[in-house]
């Protein structure tokens, strides 16, 4: 399967791809899960893409998008005269993907009373417009995809549970931008490249301080807010190297209990571990160690940010004391490299921007 919008190499991305793979063939229907952002539709494209019937049409429509009173006729198509308006024959999305596949987005907010009629399309695999007065023969493959929990609505009566079991045939759950750090880079680099072409620019760099930033923000509008954060930065970005303000991610929640800026909230995350390490850096039971971060980057950040004990005593003086070693046990200075830092240090136009067989 190759597809240039499919980016990552983490584990758990990487068993989306298989679950792509081995779906596909099966023309049976599929039920995509996720948080908004992440990319559902794009896994629902790769889908029909790698499928038999990747020659015909992919559909897309978001029931959430239309309103109730037209959804059935998006659906199903009207007749001249079937309502106020209808002045004529109209097609609906299930005759326009005919051999293809139709992609339902939002799926959880489709009417109560609309439901038994997109049950009786699935298992008949025929159409009836609003107004019409025969069936029309369809072959058409249903994809659907949500936020919201299906299940919990059943049990709650908002969503049918015999529609809920026609469409979860096969389920894929896609992971939070946050539970997939590892291809934050690779997503950052692809991004940048797609926008500065599209700005005519050319950005060769996304700089240190600005991909550990990426990796520390939680993402709660996931890969959308990642693609929106990028495209401001290349926008503001009037050199090679991309110039991005990370004042514009705002954490949901901090240890406060405030809404912080990233920067805020990075700064008083590493004060707390910090403190809680009785500012000891190095070492085993050290703050590096806690945060997961190689001492040397610790020390770097502390500096950036103007961490240091209320005596005012230099970040790195601290870090060398706690260390125990920093005068004592001269050595070079070996970064432990964290994945994608090769990317942040070559030009974007050579990173690979996919992480399967073909890039993303």
């Amino acid at each position: 399967m190759a597809n240039s919008n499919l980016i990552g190499s983490s584990s758990k991305f990487r068993a989306v791809l298989d679950e792509i793979d081995v779906v596909a063939p099966a023309d049976c229907a599929v039920l995509v899960r996720g948080e908004t952002g992440t990319g559902k539709e794009i896994i629902a494209q790769a889908i029909h893409d790698a499928s038999p019937r990747r020659l015909n049409r992919f559909v897309a429509l978001n029931c959430a998008a239309i309103p109730a009173a037209l959804l059935e006729s998006e659906l199903f198509g009207h007749e001249r005269g079937a309502f106020t308006g209808a002045v004529a024959q109209t097609t609906g999305r299930f005759q326009m993907a005919d051999h293809g596949t139709l992609f339902l987005d939002e799926i959880g907010d489709l009417p109560l009373e609309l439901q038994p009629k997109l049950l009786r399309v699935l298992q008949e695999q025929q159409v009836e417009r609003v107004g019409g007065g025969h069936s029309i023969k369809i072959d058409v493959r249903v994809i659907a995809a949500t936020n919201r929990d299906l299940w919990q609505m059943v049990k709650e009566g908002a969503f049918r549970a015999d529609l809920y079991y026609r469409l979860n045939v096969f389920p894929i759950t896609l992971p939070p931008l946050r539970d997939r750090k590892d291809d934050i880079p690779l997503l950052a680099a692809h991004f940048a490249q797609r926008f500065a072409e599209r700005q005519r620019k050319s950005i060769d760099e996304i700089p240190d301080e600005v991909m550990d930033g990426l990796k520390y923000y939680d993402w709660p509008g996931n890969i959308r807010e990642l693609q929106n954060f990028i495209e401001r930065a290349v926008i503001r970005t009037t050199g090679s190297v991309l110039r991005a303000s990370m004042e514009d991610l705002t954490m949901p929640y901090s240890i406060s209990g405030k809404s912080l800026t990233l920067v805020d909230a990075e700064r008083e995350h590493i004060t707390t571990a910090l403190q809680e390490t009785n500012w000891v850096v190095g070492g085993r039971n050290g703050a590096a160690a806690r945060l997961g971060l190689p001492r040397t980057t610790l020390i770097a950040m502390m500096n950036r940010l103007g961490i240091s004990r209320q005596n005012d005593e230099p970040a790195a003086t601290l870090a060398e004391r706690s260390s125990g070693s920093a005068h004592t046990h001269p050595r070079q200075n070996h970064t432990v490299r964290q994945p994608g830092d090769i990317f942040r240090r070559l030009p974007i136009l050579r990173q690979p921007t996919l992480a399967r067989a073909s890039g993303s």
